[in-house]
């Protein structure tokens, strides 16, 4: 068996213990195994895909060169988890927080979108992926709105899919703490949601059509540069969304809206930056 196969079979724990003692390979399926999860979790941060490459290529960093400092206390995913969250909780601020977006300001897009009319014409298909990035961005739109450690556990449990405990020792909190601050971001949300959205309820006020013509006309959105429509992503967690919205009280579309994301993949260049990186000599690797 190859060394290479022989990776692609090893359990993480594996992994871990031979990149430890020098082993590129098994360094490389690490990276690999973890990059789009960190990426997930950036992108949703920050919102622009670029600010999000480069804070997964720093958090990347840190991660290989800290490894010699991993004791298995915990899943590596979680220790990996908490070096993330770490860094985008105190990170400057990001250029989409330099929006202040509230949501208030929202609120107001939405009422002046009403007034404004419907999608200018375009061929369909771009029709199409304009606003299915409206649909999209809502959501990290309104992710913006809530302070940074709110964002995080938002983030952590309804859209990635964390479990409470596991995310509460990501972040440094008891599990109780940790569910008091997922509920008060999951509440936010869904309260602008259920009074906002069309989806939710097609009497609401917000329609993905005449939001996207409104973000059109401002150049708030480019069709030429769309930042998730037109993303590489895994699997939508249901790709039958919308019908099963069809069927579900307000409250729930609202928490179905916010957790259906997508699972965005991380860009094809991490594996070769980090090998640069590790063979430039620039770092002392994995914390030895």
């Amino acid at each position: 068996m190859s060394k290479r196969l022989h990776v692609v079979e090893s359990t993480m724990a594996d992994l871990v213990e031979r990149a430890k003692t020098g082993d590129g390979h098994a360094l490389e399926a690490i990276v690999r195994r973890i990059q789009d999860n960190v990426y997930g979790l950036a992108i949703r941060m920050l919102f622009v895909p670029a600010d999000a490459e480069d804070a997964t290529q720093e958090i990347l960093v840190k991660v290989i060169t800290n490894l010699g400092t991993f004791k298995g206390e915990s899943r590596f995913e979680t220790w990996v988890y908490r070096i993330a969250s770490n860094h985008l909780l105190t990170t400057q601020k990001c250029r989409a927080e330099r929006w202040k977006l509230t949501f208030e300001t929202c609120d107001r897009t939405i009422e002046e979108g009403a007034r404004d009319g419907g999608v200018k014409p375009f061929h369909e298909a771009e029709q199409n992926l304009v606003v299915e990035e409206t649909r999209l961005a809502c959501v990290h739109f309104l992710l913006l709105c809530l302070k940074r450690e709110l964002r995080m556990a938002v983030i952590l449990g309804e859209i990635m899919g964390v479990k409470s405990r596991e995310a509460a020792e990501i972040l440094g909190l008891t599990p109780a703490a940790y569910r008091q601050r997922l509920s008060r971001g999951r509440k936010r949300l869904t309260d602008f949601l259920v009074s906002k959205c069309g989806l939710v309820d097609a009497n609401n006020p917000c329609h993905c059509e005449t939001l996207a013509a409104l973000h059109l006309k401002k150049g708030h959105i480019d069709p030429d540069n769309l930042f998730f429509a037109t993303h590489p992503c895994r699997s939508l967690r249901n790709s039958h969304a919308e019908d099963l919205l069809r069927e579900m009280d307000q409250l729930t579309r609202a928490a179905m809206l916010i957790r259906n994301h997508p699972d965005y993949e991380a860009p094809g260049v991490f594996v070769d930056s980090m090998k640069k990186l590790i063979d430039s000599g620039r770092f002392q690797l994995l914390g030895r």
